[in-house]
C-alpha cells in the first residue's frame, strides 16, 4: 500500500474544477429569466441550495475571522426522507482533523475534494459513521484519506437522491435512502483493484467483516447513543468481495490525528481508532456495487432496520419511492408566478424545512429512551426539537402542513419530560411552551393540563434547565459578570443576561396564556407579571436593552453595535437584541417613545452601517444592523405592522428574499446557518407572504408574496389560497386586500381566519399605500394592548 497520487492536488485539474464551479453557477443564474414551466414541485427542489455562502462582502460585514471560511447554510445535499434519522450524504470536509467554521459540518459546496460518504444521520453529519469511499487503486488509512477530485458539472441533488462523478477514480457515486437505510451505488471502471473502504471516525470502535458481502461494527466514541440512528451499523454489499482486510490507525497523544497504522489482509476483526475494512472487487467497466447501511442502538436493531419493511434492495426503486414521498409533501404547496430562480429557492428551502426533528421510531418499532431502556413506540416518536431555532417559525409551518406530525412531536417531547423530569429547553431560552401554546390555539388536540405541569416546573424550579432562574425570579432580570478590563467583543463568556431575561419573559407570556386556558388564574397572573420583565433591562438613557451587574448598575462601556456570543446578548448585538420582544411589540414601542420614535429606531436599524470591531461568525446576511443569518432579530422586518407602516415590511421582506438567499455566484448561498430548517422556513413563509412573529400566538403578519398565487393544502384538508394581483418585482406594495371576499385592512390575520379554508387576495402596486394597515386599531395583538 502506497500513498495515492489521488491525494496530491493537480493545478490544472484544480483550475478546471474552478471553471466548472463558475460554469455551474452561471447555469443556475441563467434559469432566472426562463418562463414558467409545468415542472413538478419536487423537481424544482435542489438540496445544494444552502451549501454555499453569500459572496458580497457588504452582506457579510466583517466576517469571517481571519483564516476561516464564511458560514454557509451548513445544510447537506444528501439523500433522505422528510425528518428521517437516516441520510446518505457526501463528505468533503475532514472534520476528524478539525472544522474551520467551528461547526462540525460535512459538506461545503466550495470544496473540490471528496473524502467519502456517510449513511448515518446526525445534526450536521460531519461525525457520521461509518465513512464509505470507493477507491480505484491505491488507498490510504484514515485520517489520511484517499481523496478524490469530483466533477462539479456531474454533481446532482434532488429530494431523496444525490450523485457525483469522482474524477480521480473514474467512479460514479449515487445515494438514496429509506426511513432506516442508506443506499450507495458505485459504478466502477475496469479494474482488478476496485475498493470500497469502510471506516469509523477518529475515536474508532469495532469493525468486523462477517462474510463475503457483509461488514458490521460499532462506534465507541461517545457511543452516539443519543443519535436517532444509534452507534451500531451493518453494511450489506450487492456482490461478494474478491478480497478484504481490516485496519486501524493509532492516534498520537499530540492530537494531530496521525499515528501508527495497522493493516492486515484477510483479517476479519479490528478495534481501535479509525477502525475499518477494505473490500476489493474485480470489475469491468460499468459494473455496479450497491451498499445498504443501517444503524441501531444494538447490532440486532441495526439488522432489523436493514430488513425493515421499506428497506428495498433495488436502488432505482428506492429512489423512486423517496421521490414520491417528497412529491406528496411538496404538492401540498403549489405556487405560480415568480421567477424560475425564486421557485427553485422556494421548494429547496421547503425541502430543508423538513430537516428536523428527526424520527426515532415509527409506531410499533423499538427505540432507546433517555434512560437507555428499550421501548416500543405506540406512536411515531421524534427526537428533540431545537426550539431556539425552529421553534420560532418551522414548527408553525409544520402545524399548517402536518398537524398530526406535530401532535406526535408534542407527545415525544412530553414523554421525554416525564423520563427526565423537565421539558427540553434546547440551547437557550425555554421555548417548548411555544409549541404547546401555539398548537392549542391552532386546534391541535392534546392533554395540555398534563404537559403544563412540566412547562411550569421548568419555569419555577431553580434546579431545572432554566439557567439563572433563581436570580430571574427574585429580581426580574439576570445580571452579567464583567471580566477585568472589560470583554473584547464577541466575548463568549458571561450569562447572556439581557437576552436570557428577554427570552424568559417571552416564555412566561406564553405560559400565562396556557395557565389562563386551564383556569389556573393565580399562575396566569404570576407569569403575566413576569412577562413584563423585559422592561427591567431597558436603559432609557441609551434607548437599548443593556446589561446590568449584580448591584443593578448598567454595564459600561456599552456599544449596541458590538456583537457578543454570551455577554449581555446571545450571538447578537444590542441592535439585534432590541427587537426580541415578540410578545409585546406595543410595550417595546412605548419604551421607545411611541409610534414615530419606534419607526425611526427601526429605520435606523435597517440603515445604520455595520461597523463592529468584534467578528461574529453568526452575524452575516446583513441589511444595516439587521442579521438574517441568525435567529435573534429575524422577526424585525415584520414589526412595522404594529407601528402603522406595514408598507416597509413589504419592501424589506422582498429585499431580504432577493438579496440574502441565492444572490451569490453559485445561486446556492444562504445568509448564515440554516439551524435545522429555521432559516429555510423563514424563506418559505415570507415568500408565501406571511410570518408568525410570535409562534405562541395564532397570528400571522402579512408581508409581500413573491408569487402570483399560492395554494396551501393544510393538514386538515382545507386550502388556504393567497392571490397577489398585478404582482411583480416592482409591484411589491399592497394597495388593498380582501379575505374571503370581504375588505381586509389589517396587516395580519389569525389562524381562525383560515382554518376552514380561505382566500386572501392582495392587489399589488409599485408605490406604497401608506393608509392600508396603518390604523392603530388594525395593529396585531400585543400584551400591553391586551392589558389596556
Amino acid at each position: 500500500m502506497t500513498t495515492s497520487p489521488a491525494r496530491r492536488p493537480h493545478r490544472a485539474l484544480a483550475a478546471a474544477l474552478s471553471m466548472l464551479i463558475v460554469t455551474s453557477a452561471t447555469a443556475v443564474l441563467a434559469k432566472d429569466n426562463k418562463p414558467a414551466s409545468p415542472t413538478a414541485p419536487v423537481d424544482l427542489a435542489n438540496p445544494l441550495v444552502g451549501t454555499a455562502s453569500l459572496d458580497n462582502q457588504a452582506l457579510l460585514g466583517n466576517a469571517p475571522p481571519p483564516g476561516e471560511p464564511t458560514y454557509t447554510g451548513m445544510t447537506t445535499p444528501g439523500a433522505s426522507l422528510p425528518q428521517s434519522a437516516t441520510e446518505a450524504a457526501p463528505v468533503n470536509i475532514n472534520a476528524d482533523l478539525g472544522f474551520a467554521t467551528g461547526v462540525p459540518v460535512a459538506y461545503d459546496y466550495r470544496r473540490p475534494v471528496m473524502f467519502g460518504f456517510t449513511g448515518g444521520g446526525s445534526t450536521y453529519g460531519a461525525r457520521g459513521a461509518p465513512m464509505v469511499m470507493p477507491v480505484v487503486g491505491d488507498w490510504t488509512v484514515p485520517p489520511d484519506y484517499a481523496t478524490a477530485y469530483y466533477d462539479k458539472a456531474t454533481e446532482k441533488a434532488s429530494p431523496g437522491y444525490y450523485a457525483v462523478d469522482l474524477a480521480t477514480f473514474r467512479t460514479k457515486v449515487e445515494l438514496t435512502a429509506t426511513q432506516w437505510t442508506s443506499l450507495m451505488r458505485f459504478t466502477f471502471p475496469e479494474s482488478h483493484r476496485a475498493n470500497v473502504v469502510v471506516n469509523l471516525r477518529r475515536d474508532g470502535g469495532d469493525v468486523e467483516v462477517v462474510d463475503d458481502h457483509t461488514v458490521r461494527g460499532v462506534a465507541t466514541a461517545g457511543r452516539r447513543d443519543r443519535d436517532a440512528d444509534g452507534p451500531y451499523f451493518i453494511a450489506e454489499f450487492s456482490r461478494p468481495f474478491a478480497a478484504f482486510g481490516t485496519f486501524h490507525s493509532e492516534v498520537t497523544n499530540k492530537g494531530e490525528g496521525l499515528g501508527r497504522e495497522d493493516v492486515q489482509a484477510g483479517r476479519r476483526k479490528v478495534s481501535g481508532d479509525y477502525a475499518g475494512a477494505y473490500l476489493t472487487f474485480d470489475t469491468k467497466a460499468g459494473d455496479q456495487v450497491v451498499v445498504r447501511i443501517a444503524h441501531g442502538h444494538s447490532a440486532e436493531e441495526a439488522g432489523q432496520r436493514l430488513r425493515a419493511q421499506d428497506s428495498d434492495t433495488d436502488f432505482d426503486r428506492v429512489h423512486a419511492k423517496a421521490r414520491a414521498r417528497w412529491a406528496e409533501l411538496f404538492d401540498r404547496v403549489q405556487v405560480t408566478g415568480g421567477t424560475a430562480k425564486q421557485r427553485t429557492l422556494f421548494y429547496s428551502t421547503l425541502y430543508h424545512s423538513f430537516a428536523s426533528p428527526r424520527m426515532i421510531a415509527r409506531k410499533g418499532e423499538h427505540y432507546t429512551d433517555a434512560e437507555g431502556r428499550d421501548q416500543v413506540a405506540d406512536y411515531d416518536h421524534y427526537g428533540p426539537v431545537p426550539f431556539w431555532d425552529t421553534g420560532r417559525n418551522q414548527i408553525v409551518l409544520l402545524m399548517l402542513l402536518e398537524p398530526n406530525v406535530v401532535k406526535d412531536i408534542m407527545r415525544s417531547e412530553f414523554d421525554r419530560a416525564r423520563e427526565r423530569g423537565y421539558m427540553n429547553t434546547s440551547f437557550h431560552g425555554d421555548h417548548a411552551v411555544f409549541l404547546y401554546d401555539g398548537a392549542w390555539q391552532r386546534g391541535i388536540d392534546f392533554d395540555y393540563a398534563a404537559v403544563y405541569e412540566y412547562l411550569r416546573k421548568n419555569a419555577t424550579d431553580p434546579k431545572g434547565p432554566r439557567g439563572y432562574l433563581a436570580e430571574y425570579m427574585k429580581q426580574g432580570w439576570i445580571s452579567d459578570i464583567v471580566p477585568p478590563g472589560n470583554p473584547s467583543p464577541p466575548y463568549a463568556g458571561g450569562k447572556a443576561g439581557v437576552a436570557t431575561t428577554l427570552e424568559y419573559a417571552w416564555d412566561d407570556y406564553a405560559l400565562a396564556d396556557v395557565a389562563r386556558r386551564l383556569g389556573k388564574n393565580d399562575d396566569a397572573e404570576m407569569f403575566a407579571r413576569r412577562a413584563s420583565n423585559y422592561r427591567n433591562v431597558f436603559d432609557p438613557s441609551v434607548g437599548f436593552f443593556r446589561g446590568r451587574t449584580e448591584d443593578g448598575k448598567w454595564i459600561s462601556p456599552f456599544d449596541p453595535g458590538e456583537p457578543y456570543y454570551n455577554f449581555m446578548m446571545k450571538e447578537a448585538s444590542g441592535w439585534s437584541t432590541l427587537w426580541l420582544v415578540p410578545h409585546d411589540v406595543q410595550g417595546l414601542m412605548n419604551l421607545l417613545g411611541g409610534r414615530d420614535a419606534f419607526n425611526k429606531k427601526l429605520d435606523a436599524f435597517f440603515s445604520t452601517p455595520y461597523t463592529a470591531k468584534g467578528i461574529c461568525r453568526d452575524c452575516t446576511g446583513l441589511i444595516g444592523q439587521y442579521v438574517q443569518g441568525n435567529q435573534p432579530d429575524q422577526q424585525a422586518a415584520y414589526l412595522y405592522a404594529w407601528s402603522g407602516q406595514p408598507w416597509k415590511t413589504q419592501a424589506l421582506t422582498r429585499r431580504i428574499l432577493d438579496e440574502l438567499y441565492g444572490s451569490d455566484a453559485t445561486g446556492y448561498g444562504f445568509p448564515g446557518m440554516d439551524d435545522q430548517g429555521s432559516t429555510s422556513s423563514w424563506y418559505v413563509l415570507s415568500a408565501m407572504g406571511f410570518y408568525p412573529v410570535d409562534p405562541s400566538t395564532p397570528d400571522y403578519i402579512i408581508g409581500s408574496p413573491i408569487f402570483d398565487r399560492v395554494r396551501l393544502r393544510m393538514g386538515n384538508g382545507k386550502t388556504f389560497e393567497i392571490v397577489a394581483r398585478n404582482n411583480s418585482a416592482t409591484n411589491k406594495y399592497i394597495q388593498s386586500a380582501t379575505l374571503n371576499g370581504k375588505a381586509w385592512t389589517k396587516p395580519w390575520f389569525s389562524h381562525a381566519d383560515i382554518a376552514n379554508g380561505a382566500t386572501l387576495v392582495l392587489t399589488m402596486g409599485p408605490e406604497p399605500n401608506k393608509a392600508w394597515g396603518a390604523d392603530p386599531h388594525d395593529a396585531p395583538r400585543s400584551m400591553s394592548a391586551e392589558q389596556r
